[in-house]
């Protein structure tokens, strides 16, 4: 049992300090009704605190590149990694398993591990993005556009819900700080000293600047007044709150962008060619009961309606009860004990309302008694015994498509056909996520396409991917975290897609060389340097975008070509058949497209060892003109853009240069196009 020698006064981390109010709202540990905790943000200047994270905050992040910040995220996820018993023994208090832990405190610091890797991989080391092609917007090729991607100037403002005081602020602060803009949380006073406590450790690491995170416990106070254009909201919790916030004047009338994450009746749905001794059936009830345990069911993911075929009821029923007996109750911090209390006395109350209103339409089939508890008080603490209802009508009745009991409870709605299954499913207005668990592929397609517009994600479980499966209730930083309708409307993780939510999207229009000023990366009718040096002669540090070299000409023969085909074995017709290739699109026999390429390798690539070490990439291939026999090629190939790359212990420095390639003809006609990449190795320090 996890034991304080006297309650915490939560403290809010605001401008730089530490205030602690004294007093405000009691917190009880979940398991046997101790205070262990008072939450007051009396007294805060929620103003400053905004205008302390643009100016302090934002303007330090804004002057460090992707990589500088994922950097920091990856130290500060290993710090944290150090202090995770700390956190563990604290979040015990608020009836979280050591199973519960993993998801909550691992999981968020694993956030933080895969958005420092995703923005060293896919991110550019600058401060902003040039997100895609180049679009011409004129004929001469002189006027262009493109959008390019720069960080937000405000501030981050996430209010979070109580069920994951660690992963629910990591998740959302990874991507913002990547992004480079600063944050607010405001953690759900319920678990807030949780939370707390890790926002301690990170400030007391130093590797964030300051102002990059802030921590507000308590009521938010006037906070949404002072919000300006530039900053963001976004929220985790009820639908309900949601609606309110959202229409808050500051919100409305500034345009203050609001991302909504809210819970649902997300489902788990039993294919029809499912039977009880497939071992998809066992995988679904085990499904089923993790939803349903896991956190005490207190999961914004967690499965609400359970959808089987009709004639599968009772036997799903039997496979339920009988897994639900091996589940202990008790003091979450007992290693024999799989599922704690919920959160608090009022959120038990509140389930305990739901299921009497669930009861009007629904039987009781798993539920009526107390289980015998391992530690912790029934009166006191926050228990509930996992319940689960049976539909008495087909359908399920209004309230198991409208009611959610944030618990472990679940609805069992029988189902006739595929199409029922899927309407269903959609009743609930939109969640999070729904699960299918079937092995027939034509039946899991019917159903997918029955469910994906109302869910924002569709997890498929069967015999193939059970073994790696992460599992219904598991967000993951690369997949988007959201769904439509009732869950909110908004989007969380999704890899990049998080990132550049903090980012404003301009359209930038500018004559070629400009645009390559801007963006740093060389576009097509920019001027360019020329050098008697090689470029392939210089090293990282002294390639520039925009160095280029124009070839030779070499002039293509028949005899290349069939050489060419010899060693290739590619001997399609409209290269070696001269009647075949007359009845062509081309009308006449032409080179080899990955001739012309590997010809105008030979004129660009200097043969000499130097700090070019490999050609590890080729994008964009294009061919644009045919080569025929007496055609004379030669190359453009200019620096496009550069990265550097961190080097492991005992790697050679390098950085990977990114290089465009024109081919044209002796019309100046262009024949092929593409990037390569290469890694080139960088000054020693």
């Amino acid at each position: 049992m996890t034991t304080l020698t006297r309650p915490i006064q939560v403290a809010s981390l605001v401008s730089g300090r530490w205030h602690a109010a004294q007093g405000g709202q009691e917190i009880r540990d979940a398991a046997y009704g101790r205070p262990v905790a008072y939450v007051s943000s009396e007294g805060l200047d929620f103003a400053g605190a905004l205008r302390y994270g643009r100016e302090t905050g934002g303007r330090a992040l804004r002057r460090m590149s992707f990589h500088d910040r994922a950097r920091l995220l990856r130290a500060l996820a290993g710090y944290l990694t150090e202090r995770k018993a700390e956190f563990n023994a604290l979040s015990h208090l608020t009836g979280a398993t050591r199973r519960d832990n993993l998801v909550d405190i691992d999981g968020g610091i694993g956030t933080l591990f895969s958005y420092s890797s995703l923005a060293r991989r896919e991110l550019p080391a600058q401060n902003f993005v040039v997100e895609d092609d180049v679009n011409p917007l004129g004929k001469g090729g002189t006027f262009l556009g493109r959008h390019v991607l720069v960080p937000r100037e405000g501030v981050a403002v996430h209010i979070n819900a109580y069920n994951f005081p660690v992963w629910g602020m990591l998740e959302k602060v990874a991507p913002n700080l990547i992004a480079g803009v600063p944050a607010i949380v405001k953690p759900a006073s319920q678990t807030a000293y949780v939370t707390e406590a890790v926002v301690r450790a990170i400030h007391e690491s130093g590797l964030l600047p300051e102002g990059a995170l802030q921590l507000i416990c308590g009521t938010t106070g006037d906070l949404f007044d002072h919000l300006e254009e530039q900053d963001l909201v976004t929220f985790t919790g009820s639908a309900a709150t949601a609606s309110k916030l959202k229409v808050h004047p500051t919100i409305v009338g500034r345009s203050v962008p609001f991302n909504t994450e809210a819970d649902s009746l997300n489902c788990i749905v039993l294919g029809e060619s499912v039977t009880p001794e497939a071992p998809e059936f066992a995988l679904f009830v085990r499904e089923v009961v993790n939803e349903m345990t896991s956190k005490a069911g207190q999961k914004c993911t967690a499965i609400r309606r359970v959808i089987v075929p009709r004639g599968r009821v009772e036997e799903v029923a039997d496979a339920i009860r009988e897994r639900l007996s091996g589940v202990t109750l008790g003091d979450p911090s007992r290693d024999d004990v799989r599922m704690g209390p919920l959160v608090g006395t009022s959120q038990r109350d509140g389930v305990l309302e739901v299921i009497e209103r669930l009861k009007a339409e629904n039987d009781v089939l798993i539920g009526r008694e107390r289980p015998e508890l391992r530690g912790g008080d029934w009166d006191a603490g926050a228990f509930i015994a996992p319940t689960l209802l049976l539909a008495r009508e087909s359908g399920g009745g209004e309230a198991a498509h409208d009611l959610e009991p944030f618990g472990p409870v679940a609805t069992l709605m029988p189902y006739a056909g595929l199409e029922e299954a899927a309407a269903l499913a959609r009743r609930g207005r939109g969640s999070l996520v729904a699960s299918l668990v079937t092995h027939d592929a034509d039946e899991a397609r019917e159903l997918f396409f029955g469910l994906a517009s109302a869910h924002g994600r569709v997890h498929i479980l069967n015999r193939d991917d059970a073994g790696e499966s992460t599992g219904h209730g598991s967000p993951l930083p690369s997949l988007k975290h959201g769904g439509p309708g009732r869950a909110g409307g908004g989007e969380e993780l999704g890899g990049l897609r998080a990132v550049k939510h903090y980012l404003t999207r301009t359209a930038l229009q500018a004559d070629p060389t400009t645009m390559t000023a801007i963006t740093g990366e060389y576009v097509r009718g920019a001027r360019v340097r020329e050098d008697v040096i090689h470029p392939f002669r210089k090293t990282f540090e002294e390639l520039q975008v925009g160095d280029s070299l124009l070839t030779p000409r070499r002039t293509v023969t028949e005899a290349d070509v069939m050489a060419f085909a010899a060693l290739s074995g590619d001997r399609f017709y409209a290269h070696v058949d001269e009647i075949g290739a007359s009845e062509s699109l081309f009308g006449r026999r032409v080179a080899h497209g990955y001739f012309v390429l590997s010809a105008a390798a030979g004129l660009f690539v200097d043969p000499g060892v130097g700090p070019v070490l490999a050609n590890y990439g080729l994008e964009g291939l294009r061919f644009t003109e045919p080569v025929g026999f007496g055609d004379t090629i030669r190359a453009r190939l200019t620096v496009q853009s550069k990265t550097a790359k961190d080097p492991k212990e005992g790697e050679r420095p390098t950085g990977v240069v990114r290089w465009h390639v024109d081919v044209t003809n002796q019309h100046d006609v262009l024949v092929a196009t593409y990037s390569i990449l290469t890694l080139v190795a960088r000054a020693e320090a």
